[in-house]
């Protein structure tokens, strides 16, 4: 409505308007008589009255089309409602899904190990600046969570726990170089370990070190932890072999890996809480 009042046909039909004030008042000075001054002033104000009623009209349909436009807004907001509430369930469900996902594989994973106890966490915050995908989620010491615990993503080992605060906990992620673990081939049974490399861990892939040259680890097969460390149990898989390259720096193997799900983008995982190497021997 505003831009109406600001329009170039708005203040044409004031100027109109205004002239037509004038003449009326020069009219009534001059009385009802056809004098030279009224003759003249109808001469000049005819044209005007035709030209105003025209756009008296014309601002008849833009005032119509004004109301078109409110109800067109009012209509576009209603839609915009209801899109936003689809949004919302589409976000709910979307959680829902994601949610079911890490806990049919946890429980997969549990069925196996009867005696393994998750606790699930939220991630609640990221470092943009570090460039391992570590991460900090929403459980710590309070809950039962400890400094080396494994977290996973359904049956997916995706890192350890750095370092249990209270009511929160920082995890190292299976690309940052600093995570280190005992793993094997599933299929060749070949044992080394898993650690994460500043190179590869750009494209989210992280290395399984120290293989023999004549290595018959593959493309396509599946990495999974050794179960030497005493916080680690065996059998949680790390990822697929990417591809199987040569070390510049010794005469070893190495395997490429990339990790069973994508840490970049978890918003939930499982600690695994309440393992020891002796829990697993019983």
């Amino acid at each position: 409505m505003k831009n109406l009042f600001k329009s170039s046909r708005f203040k044409l039909i004031v100027a109109i308007v205004a002239l037509l004030l004038v003449g009326m008042l020069l009219a009534a000075i001059n009385g009802n008589g056809a004098t030279a001054q009224s003759s003249i002033i109808g001469t000049i104000f005819t044209p005007a009255h035709l030209v105003a009623d025209k756009l008296s009209n014309g601002i008849d349909r833009i005032t119509d089309n004004a109301k078109g436009d409110t109800q067109y807004e009012q209509k576009i907001d209603e839609l915009q409602r209801a899109l936003g509430d689809l949004q919302d369930q589409l976000a709910d469900y979307n959680n829902l899904k994601s949610q079911n996902e890490l806990y049919k594989e946890a429980l997969e994973l549990k069925e196996d190990n009867p005696d393994f106890k998750f606790i699930e966490a939220s991630v609640i915050g990221r470092d943009s600046a570090n460039p391992y995908c570590s991460f900090t989620i929403s459980k710590g010491t309070v809950s039962g969570v400890k400094d080396g615990d494994a977290v996973l993503y359904g049956k997916y080992l995706v890192g350890v726990i750095k370092k249990a605060y209270p009511t929160y906990s920082v995890v190292n992620s299976i690309i940052d170089p600093d995570f280190s673990v005992s793993a094997y081939d599933i299929n060749t049974k070949e044992i080394s370990y898993v650690t994460g490399d500043a190179q590869i861990a750009k494209d989210g892939y992280c290395k399984f070190e120290n293989l023999d040259s004549s290595t018959k680890i593959s493309y396509g097969s599946i990495i999974a932890t050794a179960g030497i460390s005493s916080t680690m149990p065996r059998d949680i898989i790390i990822g697929t072999v990417r591809d199987i390259d040569d070390e510049i720096t010794n005469i070893s193997t190495y395997a490429v890996i990339e990790p069973g799900t994508d840490i970049e983008k978890l918003d939930e995982c499982l600690v695994l809480t309440n393992f020891t190497a002796e829990s697993e021997a019983d």
